[in-house]
């Protein structure tokens, strides 16, 4: 239980010079608060002996209102520097958590759900600062004002009475050592519940268009509160444990006041205590209350704590599955690519995604994929950026293997528009200089042009400072796209790849910026993925997927002669172009 102090020891050696005073000001508290009690007990003994002056009235009175104006400004000081230190610990381990999140590749995301990583994020630091706030407050406090009432108890009133009792006290800490064991477990199971229940929150809502739109709202919804249920569920299990210690604590403070009136009269018949002992040691057993309930309290935390540490430290200790060279080249990136992959699995799925693929593509030159959908084309370019390392073969820039460059390096020079465009919530100037954040708004211009989206943009009220909303909200699917390609091209990448990027725009806008980015990109290489064939028509060389493999290659005016998928394919899209437009079509651009 006590195991979370030794795994937060880092945080405590940080912060020791205020939690040092936060501690000595409760302990000060539990001293003085101890004070009033044997105040209390002497004016009665004086008012039963009737030696109680209006001097002496005055002067104890005034001595207890003097305490309790000390001890305010004491408890004023530790409750702002230990609750400050603990809202100081989460902020260090939430940035603890994104730094780690920005350092982790694909195969870290593909084991964590989003809801998850929320859930660590926000529920677990919580748990964590309940430890360093109220963890250290009820341990500190409950110790010092134990030791300090037993103390009195002892020395000040009479060490046999307070023997009896407290005799019943040890059957409490097996109690909570019991309960600490059962809060621990169950505590896990309520926090994986709760991240499911995040997965499945987010999900929703991101999809709440497609649900309506199927008339899915009622299964949904069912699904929604079963997983709301058995969150529900799994925490009144936490809490059934926790109220076990409280009737305990009562079935021992009544017995403890049994044995005090039976043993405290006793005691005063045979002269051994006065009454006004007996007042007072009254008062200091109702001190002794709270930490018999700080207890149960603490133990509940500290369980909590724990299990949320190993939770975020299991998330921490996550090696991320790329790992740069020793020595990484940091020059800019150039040159050909060759691309060479024997064979390919992505972690956790034993399904071979590419076999015996290969191409090379020449600095300059742009290259189109095509081919069914699931046919591994996206899975191309993930590699091609490195997201995953584990293949039979080797990835090439200029000669040199794609594994020899640094992160940033090879970051740095490809530019990726990826199939689904995910847009922050913010202005669409800031949207297009994401990657690239010294622009000056005249180049976001001219970068929006070369996307064919800037007159789309002059339209809204707002013109470029227009706010997108979450994920691009305000926008069509066509905007998005072409916002996400200005984005792409706003950090002049060396290599520019583009995943079925223009899936959502006409005809002509494809066209207009095809045509734009063959002048924009002379010089630099380009790869496009895409399902109709006319984005990659101009290409210096077609590659057509087949179940991860190559299954035709060649420029467009060779495959076309092919009685292979291109061809049949590309008859077929023309026709349908031809009948849309209600006319004939050479197919050109």
């Amino acid at each position: 239980m006590f195991s979370i102090f030794k795994k937060l020891g880092w945080f405590f050696k940080l912060r020791w010079k205020s939690y040092a005073f936060g501690i000595t000001a409760l302990v000060t508290c539990a001293i003085l608060s101890a004070m009033t009690p044997r105040i209390v007990g002497n004016m009665v003994d004086q008012l039963s002996a009737g030696s109680l002056t209006g001097q002496l009235l005055i002067t104890q009175t005034g001595l207890i209102l003097i305490l309790a104006i000390i001890m305010y400004v004491l408890r004023y000081g530790w409750r702002t520097i230990i609750f400050g230190n603990s809202t100081l610990l989460e902020s260090i381990m939430r940035n603890r958590l994104f730094s780690h999140f920005t350092k982790m590749d694909a195969t870290f995301y593909h084991k964590y759900r989003t809801g998850d990583l929320m859930a660590h994020a926000t529920n677990d630091l919580a748990a964590l600062r309940f430890v360093a706030g109220g963890g250290i407050l009820t341990l500190t406090d409950s110790i010092s004002i134990s030791v300090v009432t037993l103390f009195s108890m002892f020395v000040l009133i009479d060490w046999q009475l307070t023997l009896v009792t407290i005799l019943p006290f040890p059957i409490l800490i097996v109690v909570a050592r019991v309960l600490g064991r059962i809060i621990n477990k169950r505590f896990r199971k309520s926090l994986e519940a709760f991240s499911s229940l995040n997965d499945e929150v987010q999900e929703n809502v991101s999809g709440m268009k497609v649900i309506k739109t199927f008339g899915e709202e009622e299964d949904y919804y069912q699904d929604f509160v079963a997983k709301t249920d058995q969150v529900v569920e799994m925490n009144r299990k936490v809490y059934q444990a926790d109220a076990a210690y409280t009737p305990m604590i009562e079935i021992i403070t009544g017995l403890t006041y049994v044995l005090t009136i039976f043993f405290g009269t006793y005691f005063i018949q045979n002269g051994r205590i006065t009454v006004g002992d007996l007042i007072a040691y009254i008062s200091y057993l109702s001190m002794m209350a709270w930490p018999l309930i700080a207890v149960g309290h603490l133990v509940n935390t500290l369980e909590r704590g724990n299990a949320s540490w190993d939770r975020v430290s299991e998330l921490l200790n996550e090696q991320p599955a790329i790992v740069e060279a020793d020595q990484a080249i940091t020059t800019p990136i150039q040159g050909d690519i060759h691309f060479d992959v024997q064979k390919f699995a992505y972690p956790d799925d034993g399904r071979t995604k590419l076999s015996d693929t290969r191409f090379h593509l020449k600095e300059g030159n742009m290259l189109g994929v095509v081919g069914r959908t699931g046919s591994s084309k996206t899975t191309i370019f993930k590699l091609l950026m490195r997201d995953y390392d584990q293949y039979e073969g080797q990835i090439t820039y200029d000669g040199k293997d794609i594994k020899d460059f640094s992160l940033n390096t090879l970051s740095s020079a490809i530019g990726y528009v990826p199939q689904t465009n995910f847009l922050f919530s913010n202005t669409i100037l800031e949207n297009i200089r994401f990657g690239n954040p010294n622009l000056s708004e005249e180049e976001v211009i001219h970068y929006a042009k070369v996307a064919d989206i800037h007159e789309d943009i002059m339209k809204f009220p707002e013109g470029y400072q227009t706010e997108v909303g979450e994920r691009g909200v305000s926008l069509s699917g066509g905007q998005k796209q072409r916002i996400a390609i200005a984005r792409a091209l706003a950090v002049d990448p060396e290599y520019l790849i583009m995943d079925d990027s223009l899936s959502a725009v006409d005809a002509q806008t494809e066209e207009n910026i095809l045509t734009n980015l063959r002048q924009e990109r002379a010089n630099k290489t380009t790869i496009i993925a895409a399902q109709r064939l006319s984005s990659v028509m101009h290409s210096e060389e077609i590659i057509v997927m087949d179940k991860g493999t190559i299954i035709e290659r060649g420029k467009h005016n060779e495959l076309v002669l092919e009685d292979g998928w291109y061809a049949h394919t590309y008859n077929q899209q023309q026709l349908q172009r031809k009948i849309s437009e209600g006319g004939d079509s050479d197919g050109e651009i």
